[in-house]
């Protein structure tokens, strides 16, 4: 065994471990302590994870590149018969992304948290909570198995409902909790179901069984089809895809650090960690691939449509984490599974440094969080507003900044990869794709105008407005940091035009590919650098057109930008401020529909007339009635009746034997 290799297997359980570790101290004797020391053992246990996932990374590198896969097994779990899981890490291209991405935005988040969370009275219960989800969230993506991933998936959900209802005496962010578990669950019962099925084919979770399974043939294209629809539900429910993605923009009640953390850098990117890791068995299923693509490519663009004109700098980030997940799995859809992992990883960077520096604008506001209500705090807030003018710049896809390199590969990749279940959909993708860019790039720069330039602070609470400040140095460090990132991140994962023929090393590509390029080689791609620049040049036009469209609007004043909305405008506008009133179907179907089938067909017929009253009352409990009565006849206390029956019941059988 090198020594690399050992290293990795010394120091890799270690990686949870210090989270889990903060998480039972602050969460036993935390509200004992003082808050310097709570959260000290937060974020130096985040500190000890991130510097060990950096050296074993480093190790991980040093390592033969076919040899870049390290497994160790913890301890045997379950061992029924011929099926059997093992509680155990792997380290490889794909997990060691993630544990650099979690750990260190992570780390990030919990640093910034110390100057938002300053004044809150559950200080200490926040922390465990942050160090909670952190600790499921590494299990998700180290688990050398299905299951160990499925407890991670649980474990995640579970903190991000502690989160998001963490301020649960309001009701509004108690039900927003519930909501996102509950939708949540909807979309486990696929995944569990998934597992199953996958256990009953090969008797197996591993993630190198399954592989095995596939590469010879056990697992058929029907069975992967109907296992990978299953689990995508999951990823519905986790990743925030059409129809499951309700819960996320209720989720905003939450503190502004839990939507950076769960939103934008690492719980709602689970579903498109999934797809890739399995990526092998996806790839067996065109159906379930072409569905994946479809749903990302129209979630991107319907969700951008909501972002457009809504007045919470949250709620505007939300739609936007909905409407930019979708862009991960239109890449994956089409088998661009590194361009939709590398635009996971900077979609991390520029939204962590958004929903950060929108934190930074509220608490700067009073948390008074309606746009409508802000304006001129780019002389105010000078870190925040430079911040987050950066992480705008790179979601709306400018060069040379994160947010183009790695949108663009998936744009592209819609349109230039043939699909054999519908051969024109890539012109629908490449469409809606293209659309979801135009208005990205338009909501953006509204939000953008609306909170830092547009003319003076429009709250009328001149108190407050007085006393807007730049935020504390803890929030501040962790946004300067993040947009750094979210500029040069991208850079390790040039497009194809721009390394091609030069001698440019792609490093993100070339350290996935051991892992996808099996996969990506079975989809068929166009290759046409003439018309990849037409492409790449029409959908850059079409953001400028956006930019240009909303500085004119927004830049100084709102007040004739909002009479055109709400007059020339007004259906429209009513649509997408309402969000299509679909969470108001949801209400009715599950209301007018669900409860009143349970209520009326369910509880009133099937329940208390056939089960309690045929069933129970009647033949139960009427039966025993009736055989009680007859075997009370025979019970008449005479002992001359005993004689008899006796005596009857010896001649009766006598009679029989002697026949």
């Amino acid at each position: 065994m090198s020594n690399n290799k050992a290293v990795i297997m010394n120091l890799l359980p270690l990686i949870p471990m210090f989270p889990l570790i903060g998480m039972i101290i602050n969460g036993l004797i935390g509200k004992f302590l003082p808050k310097k020391l709570v959260h000290l053992i937060a974020i130096t246990a985040l500190l000890a994870s991130f510097t060990t996932s950096v050296i074993v990374v480093s190790k991980l590198v040093g390592l033969p590149e076919d040899s870049r896969s390290v497994s160790i097994e913890i301890f045997k779990w379950i061992n029924v018969g011929s099926f059997g899981v093992s509680f155990s890490f792997t380290l490889d291209q794909l997990s060691s992304i993630m544990l650099l991405v979690v750990t260190g935005i992570g780390g990030l988040i919990h640093v910034y948290s110390v100057g938002y969370m300053n004044g809150d009275k559950s200080y200490s219960r926040f922390f465990t909570y942050l160090n909670l989800f952190i600790f499921a969230m590494l299990l998700l993506v180290l688990g050398s198995n299905m299951l160990i991933m499925f407890i991670g998936w649980e474990g995640v959900g579970l903190a991000s409902y502690l989160l998001i209802g963490f301020w649960f005496e309001d009701s509004a962010n108690a039900a927003a909790g519930m909501k996102a578990f509950i939708v949540n669950r909807i979309g486990d019962f696929g995944f569990l179901i998934g597992m199953f099925i996958l256990i009953l084919t090969i008797g197996n979770l591993d993630f190198n069984s399954i592989k095995i399974a596939v590469d010879s043939g056990i697992i058929t294209g029907t069975v992967a089809t109907v296992a990978t629809m299953l689990f995508f539900v999951g990823a519905m429910g986790k990743s925030a895809q059409i129809p499951l993605y309700v819960w996320l923009p209720d989720a905003m009640a939450g503190p502004t650090p839990v939507s950076a953390l769960i939103h934008a850098a690492t719980m709602v990117t689970a579903g498109v960690y999934m797809v890739v890791r399995l990526n092998f068995l996806f790839i067996l299923a065109p159906a379930t691939m072409t569905v994946i693509a479809l749903i990302g490519a129209f979630t991107a663009f319907f969700a951008a449509s909501i972002a457009l004109v809504q007045n919470d700098i949250k709620k505007v980030l939300a739609y936007s984490t909905v409407s930019q997940l979708g862009y991960m799995f239109l890449g994956v859809g089409v088998g661009a599974f590194g361009g939709g992992i590398l635009h996971l990883v900077t979609h991390a960077f520029f939204k962590a440094t958004l929903f950060l520096g929108a934190g930074s604008v509220i608490i700067g506001m009073h948390h008074n969080q309606d746009m409508r209500n802000m304006g001129g705090l780019k002389k105010r807030m000078p870190i925040t507003h430079w911040t987050m003018l950066i992480a705008t710049i790179a979601i709306t896809g400018v060069l040379p900044f994160s947010g183009f390199i790695s949108k663009d590969e998936i744009i592209w990749r819609a349109f230039a990869s043939h699909n054999t279940i519908i051969p024109w959909i890539n012109y629908v993708l490449w469409g809606l794709g293209a659309l979801a860019a135009m208005m990205t790039s338009f909501y953006m720069w509204r939000l953008y105008y609306l909170t830092f330039q547009s003319g003076e602070t429009r709250l009328k609470d001149h108190h407050v407005v007085e006393h807007i400040k730049e935020s504390p140095k803890s929030m501040t460090f962790a946004l300067v940091v993040l947009s750094f990132f979210a500029i040069v991140i991208g850079w390790i994962g040039l497009p194809h035009l721009f390394y091609h023929g030069k001698g440019i090393f792609n490093s993100f590509h070339r350290w996935l590919e051991p892992l996808v390029s099996e996969s990506e080689a079975k989809i068929h791609v166009v290759h046409n650098t003439g018309l990849e620049w037409t492409l790449m040049i029409v959908v850059s036009v079409l953001v400028y057109i956006s930019f240009f469209w909303a500085r004119k609007w927004y830049r100084k004043e709102i007040s004739v930008n909002t009479k055109i909305w709400a007059e020339a405008l007004k259906p429209i506008h009513t649509l997408l401020y309402n969000k299509y009133f679909v969470d108001e179907l949801y209400y009715w179907l599950i209301d007018k529909l669900i409860l009143q089938f349970s209520h009326k067909v369910l509880w009133k017929t099937i329940d208390y007339i056939f089960i309690d009253n045929i069933i129970i009352n009647g033949l139960v409990a009427g039966g025993s009635k009736t055989l009680g009565f007859l075997v009370g006849l025979f019970q008449t206390g005479k002992l001359q009746f005993y004689a008899f029956v006796m005596v009857a019941a010896f001649f009766f059988i006598f009679y029989f034997m002697t026949l």
